[in-house]
């Protein structure tokens, strides 16, 4: 098909008035969620649904409306991929085993994050701190210098980054990884822990960072 100056080139199969009657994009984010984040909140919690099933998003609504009145930590789940830093907000984390020692969180299929820690088969599940909240929105974000301006130091078992300042942390190596609807379940075994000094947790409830306090 030719190419006319000025003008995009319409790919084979689309027609001419494509532009014109393609769903706006705000319709497209309702359909796809928040495609700027990273960021594994509860399970549902940041899944899409299709908005032209109402009985499906009444459902999901009241899935996540439930889900998100049980409160819970906030972490970063961080790993490397060749040399480089990564990592993810993340809700979803839990201990499973003392002995074996295991613990696991829940990456949705779609995270950016999770592939490249899974290729390197390992991770560090830090524990934010009350203070923490603009630490956890960074790592939430999809921008690719995201660590930049963070305090962080390579885990001493993994290398993992381990941020500065947390209530705690986990190191882990990749034990199992469960297909769970359109969620993974990572079980991680755990290598090294420890305590950092803070003594008040960050923790997210109803949509809302909050505190202990």
């Amino acid at each position: 098909m030719p190419h006319h100056s000025g003008t995009p080139e319409i790919p084979d199969g689309m027609s001419h008035d494509a532009r014109e009657t393609w769903p706006s994009p705000e319709l497209i984010s309702s359909w796809l969620g928040d495609i700027d984040l990273d960021v594994e909140w509860r399970p549902g919690e940041g899944s899409s649904v299709h908005a032209d099933d109402p009985e499906a998003v009444a459902a999901a609504r009241r899935f996540r409306d439930v889900l998100g009145s049980f409160a819970s930590g906030v972490t970063v789940v961080t790993s490397t991929s060749n040399g480089e830093p990564v990592g993810m907000t993340c809700q979803s984390f839990s201990s499973v085993s003392l002995d074996p020692p295991l613990v696991l969180f829940i990456p949705a299929k779609t995270s950016r994050a999770w592939p490249l820690m899974q290729r390197s088969g390992k991770f560090c599940v830090n524990f934010l701190a009350a203070d923490q909240a603009d630490l956890s929105n960074t790592m939430a974000s999809r921008g690719t210098d995201k660590f930049a301006d963070v305090d962080w130091a390579p885990s001493a078992a993994t290398g993992s980054p381990l941020f500065a300042d947390t209530v705690g942390y986990v190191d882990c190596t990749i034990h199992a990884v469960h297909e769970a609807g359109d969620h993974y379940v990572v079980i991680g075994r755990v290598v090294d822990l420890g305590l950092q000094g803070a003594e008040t947790p960050l923790l997210f409830y109803k949509g809302q960072y909050r505190s202990t306090d």
